[in-house]
């Protein structure tokens, strides 16, 4: 069916909602799922043309499907963006990005506080393809400047950082990339487009882990790249087309609905993150927290003017914080300690959850890393993250003082 094109200047929490492809003959309101592996063309030539990408059109799901579309426009959407491909995971983004952008010869810069499968995906999976990576301090733009070379053809950050939540600059990184004749990539996880929007200020890709707070409810794995429509096309699709790293229709779906209540989420999930930072703050066997929404984080301006354009300028949902500890043993045991006696928040690695997870990054998400990875990192055997979700605030500090208070 024909429908009205929607008018130009929607705030992105009406995007959220509506932005999607065009609605079937049948009109649903809700967006359609479209479990297909193949597309019945009306004749030959009609099928010879749009397997030769001269006519749009949908043929097999591993390059194009109705559903991964209306996800991909929803949230190039919300992104400010022209495009979005998406893909299996977030992992799976960022491997395409490389497989898309880099070519054997060429060199990477890399925030060393990036998540911990980023690291190994960088500096071991493309290392193996003559892809070379510098791994800098994440807020240190004179350590980023100092890594370029000649050959440097991408920038690559996540702000917040997983878990100590480090803010790097987008625009001074952007100019620095961008004089050299390099790229800037921003992982977006942490924040999403419903709190800062790293095109704003000048990165040309932005990474995306669905999983995370576009679904909202830990259901599907699920990832993207946003950026230029040109991007999408020369470098992304014809790799998708043949690597087959594409995400399924139905997790496609789950995301799409995701997004329509990303924006009230993230503000109920920040508000309550918040809370809970500064609670931490105060208690006793806690020794730092580390939130960007908190005046004594280091880049509290910085996070705050990135996410201004937001209209929210929360902090976003993730608070990590180092229990008190003489030595490394002692920090582990009073972590796990802490970790253990929980009652309500859920122990696992995931984040984004409407549930709030409680981690060990040490052993877990960055277990992999080698002890001067973790070093460098700043990732500690007395850091445990929190993914704050839609619990009660009172009944989080209480489920989180069963195990502090006994270490105070």
């Amino acid at each position: 069916m024909t429908q009205k094109p929607l008018p130009e200047g929607l705030h992105r929490d009406t995007l959220a909602v509506h932005a999607a492809i065009e609605k079937s003959q049948y009109g649903e309101n809700s967006e359609a799922l479209y479990l297909t592996s193949s597309f019945v063309q009306p004749n030959a030539e009609t099928a010879a043309r749009r397997f030769a990408m001269e006519e749009d059109g949908f043929t097999y799901t591993r390059v194009g499907n109705p559903t991964v579309s209306s996800m991909e426009l929803r949230l190039a959407a919300l992104e400010g963006t022209e495009a979005a491909i998406a893909t299996s995971s977030g992992m799976a983004a960022i491997l395409l990005l490389g497989m898309g952008l880099l070519r054997a010869g060429d060199h990477v810069v890399c925030s060393q506080s990036v998540f911990g499968s980023t690291i190994r995906l960088f500096a071991g999976e493309f290392s193996k393809f003559g892809i070379s990576t510098t791994f800098v301090s994440q807020t240190d733009v004179s350590e980023w400047a100092a890594a370029m070379r000649p050959n440097t053809k991408l920038l690559f950050a996540e702000t917040p950082t997983n878990p100590l939540t480090d803010i790097c600059d987008i625009q001074a990184l952007a100019d620095l990339a961008h004089n050299a004749g390099a790229h800037l990539a921003v992982d977006n996880c942490f924040c999403s487009p419903a709190l800062q929007q790293p095109k704003r200020f000048g990165a040309d890709f932005i990474i995306h882990s669905g999983t995370k707070y576009l679904d909202g409810q830990g259901r599907v794995m699920a990832g993207a790249i946003c950026c230029s429509r040109k991007h999408v096309d020369d470098l992304f699709l014809p790799i998708t087309r043949t690597a087959g790293m594409v995400l399924s229709p139905f997790n496609a779906w789950v995301v799409l609905k995701g997004m329509e209540t990303l924006g009230i989420r993230m503000q109920a999930q920040s508000e309550r993150a918040l809370a809970l930072a500064q609670w931490l703050e105060q208690h006793p066997a806690v020794q730092r927290v580390y939130y960007p929404g908190l005046p004594s984080h280091p880049q509290h301006a910085l996070a705050m003017r990135q996410q201004a354009a937001s209209g929210r300028g929360l902090g976003a949902a993730v608070v990590s914080f180092d229990v008190r500890g003489v030595d490394p043993v002692t920090l582990r045991r009073n972590a796990f300690a802490a970790i253990d006696a929980v009652r309500v928040c859920s122990i696992t690695t995931n984040l984004g959850d409407a549930k709030t997870t409680i981690s060990h990054p040490a052993s877990t998400s960055h277990g992999r890393l080698t002890e001067d990875q973790r070093s460098a990192a700043g990732i500690g055997q007395g850091l445990i993250r929190l993914a704050v979700g839609l619990e009660y605030i009172e009944d989080l500090k209480t489920d989180l003082a069963l195990g502090l208070d006994h270490l105070a």
